[in-house]
C-alpha cells in the first residue's frame, strides 16, 4: 500500500521483460512504488497525464511515438509533475542532447546496476538533476557535432545579454558546472564551503531560466561559456 511519501514511478519500454525488470527493482525498494507501465511514448503520455507519477522512467527507441517527443510534451505540459529520467545506451550522441533539451531531468545506462537505477530515481524524485563526467562528454560531443565546425563557430558568448546578469563568481560556478562537477567538487576547486555553492547554482538557474544542472550544461554549451575541445 503506498503512502503520500512514496516515490511514485511510471515505467516506460516497448519491451515487455524490461519494463518486468525494471518494476520488479524499483518494487522492491521502501519509499517507491510503480504504479504504472506503457509500451510507447504516446501511452506514457496519456499514463502520465492519469497517474500522476514523481518519475517517468523513459525509453527512447520505442515504436510509434519515441521518447523523446513523450518527453518533450510531458515536460512542456502544466498538468504533469514529473521528472523525465532517460534510459539509454549512450549508442546515439543527437538522441541524448535532443532528450536534454526536450527537459529531461537525468540519464541512466541500461546496464547499470540496480542500485544505480534506484538511487536515479530518487535524486530526480526530489527535484535534482543526474548529471555524470560521462553525460558532460556526450553533451559536448553533441553540441560539437551540432556546431559542424566545432569550437570556432561557437557564437561568443558577451553577445547573451542574460550571462550579463551574471557575477563574476555565477559565471565562474557556470563554468564549472558545464564540467560536470558536483557542488562538493566546486565548492574545492573554488574554496567556498558546498552551502554556498549551492545558492550560487540556485541564483545561476533563476537569472538564466534554467530548469536544472544538466539545462545548465546545455546552455553554457550553447552559448560559448565554455567550448567543446577547451
Amino acid at each position: 500500500m503506498s503512502t503520500s511519501t512514496d516515490i511514485r514511478v511510471l515505467v516506460v519500454d516497448d519491451q515487455d521483460l524490461v519494463r518486468a525488470g525494471f518494476r520488479t527493482i524499483l518494487a522492491s525498494e521502501p519509499g517507491i512504488v510503480v504504479v504504472g507501465e506503457a509500451s510507447d511514448g504516446a501511452a506514457a503520455v496519456t499514463a502520465a497525464r492519469d497517474l500522476r507519477p514523481d518519475v517517468v522512467c523513459m525509453d527512447v527507441q520505442m515504436p510509434g511515438m519515441d521518447g523523446l517527443e513523450a518527453t518533450r510534451l510531458l515536460t512542456a505540459d502544466p498538468s504533469v509533475d514529473a521528472a523525465v529520467l532517460v534510459l539509454t545506451t549512450f549508442n546515439r550522441e543527437d538522441y541524448l542532447f535532443t532528450a536534454l533539451q526536450a527537459g529531461a531531468s537525468g540519464f541512466l545506462l541500461k546496464n547499470s546496476s540496480p542500485e544505480k537505477l534506484i538511487e536515479a530515481v530518487q535524486i530526480v524524485a526530489r527535484g535534482d538533476a543526474l548529471l555524470s563526467p560521462d553525460v558532460t562528454r556526450h553533451v559536448i560531443s553533441a553540441v560539437a557535432a551540432t556546431r559542424g565546425q566545432g569550437a570556432a563557430s561557437a557564437p561568443p558568448a558577451a553577445q547573451n545579454p542574460e550571462l550579463d546578469s551574471l557575477t563574476e563568481r555565477e559565471r565562474e560556478v557556470l563554468e564549472l558546472l558545464a564540467e560536470g562537477l558536483s557542488n562538493a567538487e566546486i565548492a574545492a576547486r573554488i574554496y567556498v564551503g558546498e552551502a554556498t555553492v549551492k545558492t550560487h547554482v540556485s541564483k545561476v538557474l533563476m537569472k538564466l531560466g534554467l530548469r536544472d544542472r544538466i539545462h545548465a550544461v546545455v546552455y553554457a554549451y550553447e552559448n560559448g561559456v565554455v567550448l567543446p575541445g577547451a
